[in-house]
C-alpha cells in the first residue's frame, strides 16, 4: 500500500492531521494500534460506558473522532507500525499479515506513555501505573475495591483519583511525592502558568479531592509491601518518618514522557530536556524531524497535553500539504496563523507543570534489589556494579546485563538505566544517552516476516 501521508497514532494529533489533509484531497492513511481511534487520552471515546462521567475534555475527543470519521482519511486498526525507515517506508502488521508501506510523507502522532516507576515492590500483583487503571474504567467502566492508594506527582494523579471518587471509589490515601525543592525552579513561570487555562482547572481539582482523600506531602520513599502481593504501602517523609499503610491496590504515576521509540529507531535526532527529564525530538517550528518530510506530533515531540497535540498535528499537516505542493507559502501562513495562535494559549503554563511536578531523583534512579529491567530481571545494584567495572553507556550495558534487550526494547527501563549511569559516572543524561533502538521496535513474529511480499531484487539477491 502507498500513501501520500501515513499518519501512526490516532489520538487528538493524528486525528487533526489527518482530518485537515484529507479536507486538501490528499490520500491518508492512518495506523493504530486501538481498535477505535482515541489515543490514549480519549481511549474508547466512541464506545465507553463512563463517557458522560469523562467530562467536557472527553467530549472533545468524541468531535475530533466524528470529524475524522467524516472525513476522507482511511483508518487502519490494530496494526503495529514496528519499523520507519529514512525513506518513509513503514513497516506495518495487521493480524499477523506484514507488509511495507511507501509514503511521500510521515506524521509520528505517537503520544506519550507512563514514566517507569522503579520503586521496591513494583512488580508485586496489586501495584500498577495509574494510566492502566485510567484505560480499564474508559474502555470498560471498571473501578478497583478494597483499599486503594494513589502515589506519585503530576496531573494525571489527581485527575484518576477525582474520575475514581465520582465512580463510587473509596481512596484510602494519595501519596504526594512532588518534591519541594520543585518550587524553585517552577516559580519562574508562575505568572504564565497563572494566566493559563490550567490554573483554575487545577485548583478545581485539588480542592476536591482533598475534600474527601486523605493527602500525604512530601513523600520522599514508597515500598511496596507484600509476599505473594500487595498487602500494604511504606511511606518515608522527613518530618513525619515512617508510616505503613494497608493497602490492596497501589497505582503508581511519576509523568508522562515522550513514546519516542519508533523516532528513535528511525535515527532521528534527540535531545535530552531537562525540565521534562526525558529524551525528545529535536524538531524545527512546523514539527519536521531531522529526516526530511517526516514530522512527528503532539506528546510524542514534547509533552504538552491533549489541546496542544491538536493544534501541533494541524502544523504538521499544513507542512505536509506545503511539501507535497497542495498549498503555497503564502497559503501555509495564513492558514497556520490562528492555529500557532490557539497552540501558544494551550501551550501556556506547561513549563510551570513540567518544573513543579519532575520526579524526585529516588524515584528516578532505583537502588539495591529494586527490579529495573522487568524484561531481563536486573536489578538497580546490578546496573551499579557493571558501572564500577567499566560500562559507561546503555548500549555497553546491554553487554554486561542485557539489560532494554527484553520485549518492552528498554521502555520500562531506558530512563532509569540512563540517569543511573549518569549519577555512577557524575555525567549529565544528555552525555550517557540511551539505546540505540533498532527495528523491529515491537514483538512480531517470524511468521509475519515471512509473509513480507518479495520482490524480484530480494530474490535475486537470496538466489546468488
Amino acid at each position: 500500500m502507498n500513501a501520500d501521508l501515513a499518519i501512526v497514532g490516532a489520538g487528538p494529533a493524528g486525528l487533526a492531521a489527518a482530518t485537515l489533509a484529507a479536507e486538501f484531497g490528499v490520500n491518508v492513511v492512518v495506523y493504530d494500534e486501538q481498535t477505535s481511534p482515541g489515543g490514549q487520552i480519549y481511549r474508547a471515546a466512541e464506545t465507553s460506558p463512563v463517557a458522560r462521567r469523562l467530562g467536557a475534555g472527553f467530549a472533545r475527543g468524541q468531535e475530533l473522532i466524528a470529524a475524522f470519521r467524516a472525513s476522507r482519511a482511511r483508518h487502519v486498526p490494530r496494526a503495529n507500525v514496528w519499523s520507519l525507515d529514512p525513506a518513509r517506508a513503514l513497516g506495518v502488521s495487521i493480524e499477523g499479515q506484514a507488509e511495507i508501506v511507501r509514503s511521500r510523507a510521515v506524521i509520528l502522532a505517537t503520544g506519550a506513555m507512563e514514566r517507569p516507576i522503579p520503586v521496591p515492590g513494583w512488580t508485586l500483583p496489586g501495584v500498577m501505573t495509574a494510566g492502566g487503571a485510567q484505560i480499564l474504567y474508559k474502555t470498560a467502566g471498571l473501578v478497583p475495591s478494597g483499599r486503594v492508594a494513589l502515589a506519585g506527582t503530576g496531573p494525571l494523579l489527581w485527575l484518576l483519583a477525582h474520575q475514581l471518587l465520582s465512580a463510587g471509589v473509596r481512596i484510602e490515601v494519595l501519596i504526594d511525592t512532588t518534591p519541594d525543592e520543585n518550587w524553585r525552579g517552577a516559580l519562574r513561570h508562575l505568572p504564565a502558568f497563572m494566566i493559563s487555562r490550567y490554573v483554575l482547572r487545577g485548583l478545581a481539582l485539588q480542592t476536591a479531592v482533598r475534600r474527601r482523600v486523605r493527602v500525604l506531602a512530601g513523600v520522599e520513599r514508597i515500598e511496596a509491601l507484600g509476599r505473594d502481593r500487595l498487602d500494604a504501602v511504606l511511606t518515608r517523609r522527613a518530618l513525619h518518618g515512617e508510616e505503613t499503610i494497608p493497602a490492596d491496590l497501589l497505582l503508581l504515576h511519576q509523568g508522562v514522557v515522550p513514546n519516542g521509540n519508533l523516532a528513535q529507531a528511525a535515527g532521528i535526532r534527540h535531545d535530552w530536556n531537562d525540565a521534562q527529564l526525558a529524551f525528545v525530538p529535536l524538531l524545527d517550528a512546523d514539527g519536521e524531524s531531522s529526516i526530511e518530510s517526516v514530522w512527528i506530533a503532539g506528546d510524542g515531540g514534547g509533552i504538552a497535553g491533549a489541546e496542544a497535540a491538536e493544534e501541533r498535528g494541524r502544523i504538521a499537516a499544513l507542512a505536509c500539504l506545503h511539501r507535497l505542493g497542495r498549498i503555497d507559502r503564502a497559503a501555509f501562513d495564513r492558514l497556520a496563523r490562528p492555529i500557532r495562535a490557539r497552540l501558544a494559549s494551550a501551550e501556556r503554563g506547561r513549563a510551570f507543570i513540567d518544573w513543579l511536578h519532575r520526579p524526585a531523583q529516588a524515584f528516578r534512579v532505583p537502588e539495591g534489589k529494586t527490579m529495573l529491567c522487568r524484561c531481563e530481571e536486573v536489578l538497580a545494584q546490578d546496573v551499579v556494579e557493571a558501572a564500577k567495572l567499566g560500562a559507561v553507556g546503555p548500549n555497553q550495558l546491554k553487554a554486561f546485563l542485557r539489560a532494554g534487550m527484553g520485549p518492552c526494547q528498554g521502555r520500562f527501563c531506558a530512563l532509569s538505566v540512563t540517569e543511573t549511569l549518569a549519577a555512577m559516572h557524575g555525567r549529565s543524561p544528555g552525555e550517557i544517552g540511551t539505546y540505540r533502538l533498532r527495528p523491529p521496535i515491537k514483538p512480531i513474529t517470524l511468521a509475519e516476516f515471512a509473509s513480507l511480499p518479495v520482490d524480484e531484487a530480494a530474490r535475486r539477491a537470496v538466489e546468488r
